[in-house]
């Protein structure tokens, strides 16, 4: 038999079930249940004998005889309900036999404690809340396909606890960065998600149109120039944490949809951040999860700072060989190509050096590490190093071979501000946003940026290999 036809006859079933509950009176789809408290508070504050209200989902049944057990769950816990004939009687008994796995229903009863030590309603009256007219996952086996656990994920939710507790999670990280950050004086700020000019970050945007004011539009790429704009205001020290969308590949770690924290602080730089974002780990994994030590994909990584510091151009002798920067051009591809590192035609050196780097250094980093003094054409966004101006004064925070968050000392002088973005839009004026410039010109205090991305950093807190796994709904190809 066909999965198809078998859920077809199920759902027959359960309309049949539901008819006849209804002849019993008792309406399919009911309305508002007062209960007395949520499950998990009903088991936190047990007391014997109590009379109490509470109502939920029924996750298991066994119906025996003049008895019947069942589990409900609203989200918060699961509690046994005991339903006996003679307490019920005959209609009312008989009408609860007709419920499924799904169902929602409200109950009243007494607290009391089976033989078997488990906390439990014993019913006293019960009324249907909602049908459920299509089953449940198999209960053992629960939701296993991949592909339809993130197409229909309230199934997934349903049928898998580890992953209702995973967004749990995710809930209480993304609580307590923002706990931590107002407690430093951060103020959150809400900013444009529709940009006339795709700036802030190289790559490749979501393009709209707005017909009410006929011109074109771009989802952000990143909420950097409007920030920086904020601390130009006079907000010293502000943060972001939203959406950015980006229209390029889906991988692993990548989504073109995905939750990012940016935060800035004037009167700081690089510093500022390093030591902020080793504060704040330190205290998501006490507080989230009071561990320091994490799995994820086959390492174990340690979040106790101080963490390594390495300069880029070091990294990459470490990597490629102390007269790395000795060799030419070719001799730079004849390496790549022993590395299988593909290589465009038009790459100049330092391209071709960041492309091994991207592909078979930064993986090897697993331990936290900030790579630091990146080469300028990198950053265009970001400030000088005070002893070489071909560098930026810059970090990468690589865990788990995966950056996980850039952060500058950002750039304020808006004449070389100016003459990084012409060479970034090579010639296309369009690309300029000579709005962020005007406003640098007013005068922007020395500045600490950073950017963190939020699904990377609940992934490698809670041992996820992929990032549709942390992401409630990722992007999917549309069903043929």
């Amino acid at each position: 038999m066909s999965e198809e036809v078998s859920g077809n006859e199920y759902r027959q079933q359960r309309i049949e079930n539901m008819k006849k509950l209804e002849e019993a009176g008792f309406p399919a789809f009911g309305k508002a249940f007062e209960r007395t408290a949520r499950l998990a508070d009903l088991h936190a504050d047990f007391e014997l004998d109590k009379t109490v209200k509470a109502c939920g989902r029924i996750v298991a049944i066994r119906k025996m005889g003049k008895m019947a057990f069942a589990h409900i769950s609203d989200g918060s816990a699961k509690f046994q309900l005991m339903v006996k004939k003679d307490v019920l009687g005959e209609d009312n008994f008989a009408a609860f036999k007709l419920l499924d796995l799904g169902d929602f229903v409200g109950v009243e009863g007494e607290l009391f404690i089976t033989r078997t030590e488990e906390e439990t309603i014993r019913v006293s009256s019960w009324t249907l809340l909602s049908k459920a007219l299509l089953p449940l996952p198999e209960k053992f086996h629960g939701l296993t396909d991949v592909e339809t656990r993130y197409r229909q994920r309230s199934l997934d939710l349903i049928s898998n606890e580890e992953v209702m507790d995973l967004f749990k999670k995710r809930t209480q990280i993304v609580k307590e960065i923002r706990n931590f950050l107002d407690g430093r004086g951060y103020f959150e700020v809400e900013t444009p998600m529709m940009h006339q000019i795709a700036g802030g970050a190289s790559a490749k945007p979501f393009k709209a149109h707005y017909n009410a004011l006929s011109t074109d539009v771009y989802m952000r790429i990143a909420p950097e120039l409007y920030l920086k704009r904020l601390i130009v205001g006079g907000m010293d020290r502000v943060y972001e944490m939203n959406r950015n969308f980006r229209n390029e590949g889906l991988d692993r770690t990548h989504n073109p949809e995905f939750t990012a924290l940016e935060i800035y602080e004037a009167f700081g730089d690089m510093r500022t951040m390093q030591e902020l974002i080793q504060s704040m780990f330190t205290h998501l994994a006490e507080t989230v999860f009071g561990k320091m030590e994490f799995e994820w994909m086959g390492n174990t990584i340690n979040l106790t700072a101080p963490w390594r510091e390495v300069p880029y151009y070091d990294l990459i002798k470490e990597h490629l060989g102390e007269d790395w920067f000795d060799k030419t051009l070719e001799e730079a591809r004849t390496k790549a190509e022993e590395l299988e590192v593909h290589i465009e035609d038009d790459m100049d050196f330092k391209q071709v050096t960041h492309e091994i780097y991207d592909k078979t250094i930064e993986g090897t980093l697993i331990q936290p590490t900030f790579i630091t003094r990146l080469p300028k054409e990198l950053v265009p966004l970001a400030n000088h190093c005070a002893d070489d101006p071909e560098l930026v004064d810059v970090f990468e925070l690589i865990i788990g071979g995966k950056e996980i968050a850039p952060a500058y000392s950002e750039l304020n002088n808006p004449v070389e501000q100016r003459k990084r973005f012409e060479e970034q839009a090579a010639g296309d004026g369009s690309k300029i946003d000579e709005d962020f410039l005007e406003a640098l010109e007013y005068g922007m205090p020395p500045t600490g940026g950073m950017g963190i991305g939020i699904d990377r950093l609940v992934m490698l807190l809670t041992g996820s290999d992929a990032i549709r796994d942390v992401i409630l709904f990722p992007q999917l190809k549309p069903r043929i």
